[in-house]
């Protein structure tokens, strides 16, 4: 009997992970309209440097350099290349990836830095910045390349400051390792 209940009790926690994920997809494609796309990751690099991930859509479906790529909790990365069939997404944490961000509570905006591991550099240029462990990172409203507001990440843990600038870790909000679905957001005209 105990090796049943323990069958079952397995089955259920499976169950349980399947149905949260079909239900991120779910909210991926109910919120997924003309603007955006959604595609499948085929094939993920995020143990090395170059931190890429490989996506089931291409320019054939209208997939462009330079979209922003969205998964499951936040901001992912921008698309990098494209093929007919498949595009590569350059990960937030890829040592190439640099981006304007927001930090809501202070009104302020920031460089987030990849650094080739799961916690990209936030960099801000006023030294006396009153930035905290916490506090949230978003896609910055001045951005020219993404649209603004997109959750990205929180703040971890923050260095000693230098001169002129005060640098911190980020905490993604998307995990790009666990991430199978994502949107593609149509670079706007």
């Amino acid at each position: 009997l105990q090796s049943r209940d323990q069958e079952s009790f397995i089955n259920l926690q499976l169950l349980k992970k399947d149905n949260s994920r079909l239900r991120e997809i779910l909210s991926l494609q109910e919120s997924s309209n003309d603007d955006s796309i959604l595609a499948a990751v085929i094939s993920r690099k995020t143990g090395s440097w170059w931190r890429q991930i490989i996506l089931n859509k291409g320019s054939r479906d209208g997939v462009e350099i330079g979209s922003t790529v969205v998964g499951p909790g936040g901001l992912l990365g921008r698309v990098k290349n494209t093929s007919l069939f498949t595009s590569s997404v350059r990960l937030l944490t890829s040592p190439e990836s640099k981006l304007g961000v927001w930090i809501d509570r202070i009104q302020i905006n920031g460089l987030l830095v990849g650094t080739g591991d799961d916690h990209p550099n936030l960099i801000i240029y006023t030294k006396d910045a009153d930035i905290k462990v916490g506090d949230f990172v978003s896609s910055s409203p001045a951005s020219t390349l993404l649209p603004p507001n997109i959750p990205i990440g929180i703040v971890q843990s923050i260095d000693e400051p230098f001169k002129s600038k005060k640098t911190a870790k980020i905490s993604l909000l998307a995990k790009p390792q666990l991430i199978d679905w994502v949107q593609i957001v149509k670079l706007r005209i």
